[in-house]
């Protein structure tokens, strides 16, 4: 501010909107990240405004996940303010997105993508769910990105189990399972085998659904997570 380096100014409010999300102090992110974008569009730097709108989603994001672990419901059955929160968040993905588009930064896209497929989903829009992280998927296979790529597999699955459709969520989880092989991710590999336990469960194959249970339980205590 003291030299009038307007473009530093905006870095350094979204880096401090950033830490304050983190530190769980949401409303006060929100005034910083906000002047970032502020700066940036009176700057005319696109770049910029599409990583403030990110960043203004991430901390409603994360402020409605925070308000979620407080009420312990499943997802779509939130409190009204809990969805207005998220809501927030994803119009926010909205607009990045659109941006991003404009700049043609498909990295960026993938990453809006992706929240906006968790936003949803925790909203209780499992099918628009599905649809951005289908589209999540293919920019990861694009890129050859295999964690972002095994991420998708997990969300895609969890959003068919929610809409009952389990032969597809066991197909998505036995993707996520193979990549968190080739990852060498030992804790997503039991995840994994977790989600593809309770999936056998619910399709009635209990011989599989043992297999997958024991193998995450040996791994748990390969890894000592009581």
């Amino acid at each position: 501010r003291t030299i009038g380096d307007q473009i530093g100014e905006a870095k350094a409010s979204g880096n401090l909107g950033n830490t304050l999300k983190i530190l769980g102090q949401f409303d006060e992110a929100v005034v910083c990240c906000q002047r970032h974008l502020d700066i940036s569009r009176e700057q005319g730097d696109k770049v910029g405004e599409a990583r403030a709108l990110y960043n203004i989603g991430n901390v409603f994001h994360a402020k409605g996940k925070h308000l979620s672990w407080n009420t312990a419901q499943d997802p779509g059955c939130l409190p009204q303010e809990v969805k207005d929160t998220l809501q927030k968040a994803s119009e926010y993905y909205e607009r990045n997105l659109s941006l991003v588009k404009e700049l043609g930064d498909r990295a960026a896209q993938g990453r809006a993508y992706g929240n906006l497929g968790n936003t949803q989903y925790l909203l209780g829009n499992f099918s628009e769910a599905i649809a951005f992280h289908r589209e999540r998927l293919a920019i990861a296979k694009e890129f050859g990105d295999k964690a972002a790529e095994r991420r998708a597999y997990s969300n895609l699955g969890n959003a068919h189990i929610l809409l009952g459709r389990f032969d597809t969520a066991a197909e998505f989880y036995r993707k996520t399972l193979q990549l968190s092989r080739q990852l060498r991710d030992q804790a997503v590999e039991a995840q994994a085998c977790y989600s593809l336990g309770n999936t056998c469960t619910l399709l009635q194959d209990y011989e599989r659904a043992i297999e997958y249970h024991l193998r995450h339980l040996v791994i748990a205590q390969e890894l000592g997570d009581r």
